[in-house]
């Protein structure tokens, strides 16, 4: 079994674990001494790919990762998830996270990418969680169609994707509370970060994928959508440690 520093106390929990952001942050946690859960959604084929190196037998004297079966669209798993865990910390990197596909999927997109921010919140105020503390990721897609270059914490926002819209959801909500209930609630604006564990749908992994698949032979040409669009990229390990 992986060796990691002595415990610390701290309780972790983390939607989107599964995930390019949430592995590396099970990393860190698991790093600095946490004891990281990790919320999975129940799937016929496995989806723990980014996570398998680390994972943990539960059976284990001294297990350090734990994973619990849940969904940001069942509030009810959610209430038990925290009424069991009573995490100290909590990550919401869990959505539906592609722009193109959230304009197919519309309402399943803001089911989970935005009502799932809420029931985490409700759930935590109905356990009382009053010490805890939740981080909700948001994304540079709020900014939409630009008003202002660069862009700040202060410049307007203007979702142009259902995506966008359910983040823009999300930040509200997550605003709402702290200011409503006194909850340590924060979110924090996330422009585009990559990795080797990058989803194979977003354009750096289907470039990089591409390449080495018309190499092969196995392809020949690669389609790309706007390449217009202009963003500013960074490593999701630099990201997540931040």
């Amino acid at each position: 079994m992986k060796q990691y520093p002595p415990r610390n106390g701290k309780r972790a929990l983390i939607t989107g674990i599964t995930g390019q952001d949430g592995s590396y942050l099970a990393e860190l946690l698991l790093q600095k001494g946490y004891e990281v859960h990790g919320v999975v959604r129940r799937s016929s084929s496995f989806n723990t790919g980014r996570i398998d190196h680390i994972y943990q037998d539960p059976h284990d004297p001294d297990v350090r990762l734990r994973l619990v079966f849940g969904d940001l669209s069942d509030g009810s798993s959610l209430n038990q998830i925290l009424k069991t865990i009573r995490p100290d910390e909590i990550y919401n990197l869990g959505a539906q996270s592609h722009v193109k596909v959230s304009f197919e999927v519309p309402e399943y997109t803001g089911d989970v990418t935005g009502l799932g921010a809420i029931r985490l919140l409700e759930a935590m105020r109905e356990v009382e969680l009053t010490s805890a503390r939740i981080y909700q990721a948001s994304s540079s897609e709020l900014y939409g169609k630009v008003l202002e270059t660069p862009q700040r914490e202060s410049t307007p926002f203007y979702p142009r994707s259902p995506y966008a819209a359910a983040k823009a959801y999300a930040f509200y909500v997550t605003r709402n509370y702290r200011e409503a209930y006194g909850m340590f609630a924060v979110n924090g604006i996330l422009f585009n970060h990559e990795s080797p564990r990058r989803g194979e749908t977003f354009v750096t992994r289907k470039i990089t994928r591409a390449v080495a698949r018309i190499a092969a032979g196995c392809q020949q040409r690669l389609y790309l959508g706007n390449l217009d669009a202009r963003r500013d990229w960074g490593y999701a390990g630099d990201y997540v440690e931040a």
